[in-house]
């Protein structure tokens, strides 16, 4: 029998034989494509995104190291008018005083720098203790569901029924003031939110085949939840809790504006906008200033949140 030369079984064998060593090479060579490796190239793509990153490291590299150098050039932010020179009172921004100084000579700058440092603590703690909060409570109404989810969506909806801000200062007023209780008033009254997200994001996952397979294999539910429902579920509240971040520093800056936050004479941002809004037509910039940090910094966690969601949308397709 005779062959057509592109048909030979030699010339077969040969072309066979070298498209697997080349696409095996080629597929050993790949990079594997991964749901956070695909968000990571399409988050690169993203300006505003990239430029909140970028801003919030420089707040948490300048707040971080405050330390080092704020006392030795703006001054002490904690100091008492006793120790501060006369004259000092309220100087309009200059190259000694960027920011100017406060009713009692302190230099601005600096306590917005320690400012900052109090409300990433407060923004980071506070979403950690609600997340952590709210991914037990909707994982347990999500994959248990039944008299579970009834009892922890109607806990929910009873938090949900006050107005948040109201409810915090409420607690606060219980609890009492200073930062700790800060961080347990926000955190635990964050976490309906979070619970609600992730028991959507768990309903939406638990009847897949591979959850059903694992089950089968006798898999036990907290192996089922931790190591294949959870890394399926988690893009939604790494997105809301992002977002969560910079909610808990406009909350934490309301609270100690009015008076029930922070304890003087240690700096928050609210706190600074309170001491100044009296001078706002003399001084503006003793009011203006921290409100440009509040800002600055909640709408950079907004952005990073926003970017995160367009980037975890495993919907998107790349440009």
């Amino acid at each position: 029998m005779i062959y057509p030369v592109h048909q030979q079984p030699g010339a077969a064998a040969h072309a066979d034989a070298v498209a697997a060593e080349h696409g095996g090479a080629a597929v050993a060579g790949a990079k594997s494509r991964t749901l956070w490796g695909d968000a990571f190239n399409r988050l690169k793509k993203n300006k505003l995104a990239i430029a909140a990153v970028v801003w919030i490291i420089f707040v948490v590299i300048v707040a971080a190291t405050a330390d080092l150098w704020v006392p030795q050039t703006l001054g002490d932010p904690t100091a008492t008018a006793s120790d501060n020179m006369a004259g000092m009172s309220r100087l309009a921004p200059s190259l000694e005083h960027p920011f100017g100084t406060d009713t009692l000579g302190r230099d601005v700058l600096s306590r917005v720098i320690y400012g900052a440092r109090i409300s990433l603590v407060v923004g980071l703690v506070s979403t950690g203790i609600s997340t952590l909060i709210g991914l037990v409570m909707g994982a347990l109404a999500a994959y248990y569901g039944g008299i579970w989810d009834t009892i922890i969506m109607r806990l929910a909806d009873m938090f949900l029924a006050f107005p948040y801000t109201l409810f915090v200062i409420m607690m606060i007023a219980v609890i009492g003031n200073g930062i700790q209780n800060v961080f347990i008033a926000i955190g635990i009254l964050g976490w309906p939110q979070i619970a609600r997200v992730f028991r959507s994001a768990i309903l939406s996952v638990k009847e897949n085949d591979y959850v059903d397979a694992a089950r089968a294999m006798g898999a036990s539910d907290v192996r089922i939840i931790t190591r294949h429902i959870f890394p399926n579920s988690v893009a939604s509240i790494v997105v809301y809790a992002t977002m969560n971040i910079g909610g808990a520093i406009l909350t934490e800056s309301a609270l100690s504006y009015l008076g029930m936050g922070v304890v003087p004479p240690d700096p928050s941002w609210g706190t600074l906008i309170q001491d100044g809004q009296q001078y706002l037509q003399t001084q503006p910039w003793l009011m203006i200033l921290p409100g440009l940090a509040i800002l600055s910094t909640v709408l950079a966690f907004t952005l990073l949140g926003d970017g995160l969601r367009d980037a975890l949308d495993v919907k998107m397709k790349d440009a």
